[in-house]
């Protein structure tokens, strides 16, 4: 389980998201079975659609899916998420892990490497809208506030982080999206730049946790949480969590873009079919009834 807190500072002219993660990038870890650099990217991305989402959704049946199109080995990430505070996300090559970089970190720019980053908005009434722009560094964070930027005319700051163990496990991850709303002060920007200037999310979370990270990085812009509790967050927060939205349903209905005789094949040959999720990994087996269950035109049948 993960969360995210929001508020204002600097009295109301910055707007302030932060999400704690931790939990959510180990599942993914696991679920995947990903390399430290992978799991340094896939978490920032993750962290960062989840910011996204809840800066620019305006309704709470949004969606919003980012693709890392990189020249890197990673081969993503590509992740998705909604109000709903779900997020999922998988890279293609999950045990992509470059040298590390001269000062002893993981080389996730490295890892995407430079291209597009591909940007999918679906609305509520399920209309898409896609924009892309150039990868930066492939860090993600830049990436993200270049997005921001040039597609939406949103002036932001943006920090992700993900700490991963000797042993692999993830020890912290987290983000932080700061959005700078019109007529802001330009001392207010001022301050938020030399504050932000040379700052490390991760070590932040590590010591002072989620709501001491906030509060240090907006130190002196009088940071005024929004108390979640008055608008049906009994804990205080919006709680966060890795959900996909497969099923056994959408695992036997990508099987009608085989042949019938394909699928005959499968039976005699496996007993049946093994279907894996890309987004989660969790794995389907599909018996030869029901794979015999979609009938010669391939159609999924009506409950």
């Amino acid at each position: 389980m993960g969360r995210l807190i929001r508020g204002l500072a600097a009295e109301g002219s910055l707007r302030v998201l932060a999400v704690e993660t931790t939990d959510i990038v180990e599942e993914a870890r696991l679920r995947h079975g990903l390399s430290p650099t992978a799991t340094a990217a896939l978490g920032r991305a993750m962290s960062g659609v989840l910011l996204l989402t809840f800066l620019l959704s305006k309704t709470p049946k949004e969606r919003i899916g980012l693709q890392f199109l990189g020249d890197g080995p990673l081969g993503g990430p590509v992740v998705e998420a909604g109000p709903d505070g779900f997020v999922r996300g998988y890279v293609k090559n999950p045990a992509a892990h470059p040298p590390l970089r001269p000062d002893g970190k993981l080389d996730v720019g490295g890892a995407i490497g430079r291209g597009e980053l591909k940007v999918d908005r679906v609305l509520a009434n399920g209309e898409l809208y896609q924009s892309s722009v150039e990868l930066v560094s492939g860090e993600v964070a830049e990436d993200l506030v270049r997005y921001l930027w040039q597609s939406e005319q949103i002036p932001s700051a943006l920090l992700l982080g993900v700490r991963v163990e000797a042993a692999g496990g993830v020890e912290v991850a987290g983000g932080m999206a700061i959005q700078v709303l019109p007529d802001c002060p330009e001392e207010v920007v001022g301050r938020l730049e030399q504050n932000l200037k040379g700052r490390a999310l991760t070590p932040l979370l590590l010591e002072r946790g989620l709501e001491g990270a906030v509060e240090a990085l907006l130190e002196g812009l009088a940071y005024d949480p929004t108390d979640l509790r008055a608008v049906g967050y009994p804990g205080g927060y919006i709680p966060l969590a890795f959900r996909c939205r497969c099923s056994r349903e959408r695992a036997l209905a990508a099987l009608v873009y085989f042949s019938p005789q394909e699928r005959e094949a499968m039976i005699a040959e496996d007993g049946g079919a093994e279907v894996q999720c890309h987004w989660c990994g969790t794995k389907y087996q599909i018996t030869p009834e029901e794979i015999r269950s979609l009938g010669g035109d391939g159609q999924v049948p009506q409950a």
